[in-house]
């Protein structure tokens, strides 16, 4: 475990949000006011038959400030709270900011004729790249939360030492590690509003991508489905080239590759998660790793890590990723 970032301020919940599940909820329905302006929309190609939509906020000198790359999670968006507030605090840290939308993900079903899924390692790798070859830019960071905290790891763990040299550190907050335990977790009676969220909003997705690809995508899969291992098993493996759901959480995993990290990263994960599993083996490899910075708190929920409001917003976890990245600024 990296020693350089001894310095940051412990969370402590709200005195009213103690629970994982309090935490989750809350952080999803507390109404914020964000003060971010309007991001730059830009297409990135990503494959021949794929362009991914970022939103982009640059400062006057782009080319010298750290720029922050920021990926979201499952249904999630450019437009998801944790990310326009991580960005703002980005912004006013002095830094640029890439939101990027995973594929099908802010509305650009039409963009790609492929689903998504927590593999695509290689599309974040392609905007890093067109980032230096296009905007010479020199210092970028990536930040991901849970599925896109695994998809930042996995391509961080892909590069190990060969690594850019301009990709400076990497921030996550409550990855997927580990997904098979993940699911099974998120399949227990108490996870089940998080599950029903997740599968009829994906199941709405696969709906308008068979409108779009008729000849690509058969909507009676659908039926029966009551989980996400089952739509993973149905859906996801199947058309995303994976022998089956438990071939596709093995691949794509990115626990399989934690011991190859060389960026100095920073990992933060709640005991308290609802459905977040980290295994053991998976806990030994970040701890054992040098380049990373593992904290794991007792409280905090999924994606959340709500503190007191005491002189910031209480988004405890978008103020340590910042105060993190703080340190690779010139």
């Amino acid at each position: 475990m990296s020693d350089d970032f001894k310095n940051f301020q412990p969370f402590v919940p709200r005195r009213w949000l103690r629970g994982g599940h309090a935490q989750t909820i809350a952080s999803y329905f507390i109404r914020r006011e964000i003060q971010l302006p309007p991001g730059d929309k830009r297409l990135f190609q990503v494959a021949e038959d794929t362009q991914l939509l970022c939103e982009c906020n640059w400062q006057t000198e782009k080319t010298r400030a750290l720029t922050v790359l920021i990926v979201h999670g499952l249904e999630g968006s450019s437009q998801s709270g944790y990310m326009l507030g991580t960005a703002a605090k980005a912004l006013a840290a002095g830094m640029n900011v890439v939101r990027m939308n995973m594929r099908n993900c802010g509305n650009t079903e039409k963009l790609t004729p492929t689903l998504y899924h927590s593999g695509y390692s290689f599309d974040l790798a392609a905007v890093v790249r067109q980032l230096i070859r296009d905007d010479h830019l020199t210092r970028i960071s990536l930040v991901g939360y849970s599925m896109g905290a695994n998809l930042v790891l996995n391509l961080v763990g892909e590069w190990g030492a060969a690594k850019p040299i301009e990709v400076l550190a990497s921030a996550t907050v409550s990855p997927v590690m580990d997904l098979a335990a993940s699911s099974a977790a998120l399949h227990n009676r108490s996870n089940f509003v998080y599950e029903l969220k997740f599968v009829r909003g994906l199941s709405r997705l696969f709906r308008r991508k068979a409108k779009l690809f008729p000849e690509r995508y058969d909507v009676r899969r659908l039926q029966n489905i009551r989980s996400i291992r089952a739509f993973d098993e149905k859906i996801t493996a199947p058309y995303s080239g994976f022998k089956d759901a438990d071939d596709y959480y093995a691949r794509v995993s990115s626990s399989r590759s934690a011991e190859n990290i060389a960026l100095p990263s920073l990992i933060l994960h709640s005991a308290d998660d609802p459905f977040i599993r980290l295994l053991p083996e998976t806990r030994a490899k970040l701890r054992a790793n040098k380049s990373v910075t593992f904290i794991e708190t007792a409280r905090g929920g999924h994606c959340a890590y709500l503190a007191a409001p005491n002189g910031y917003d209480g988004r405890w976890a978008e103020r340590t990723v910042i105060e993190f990245l703080k340190r690779f600024q010139e």
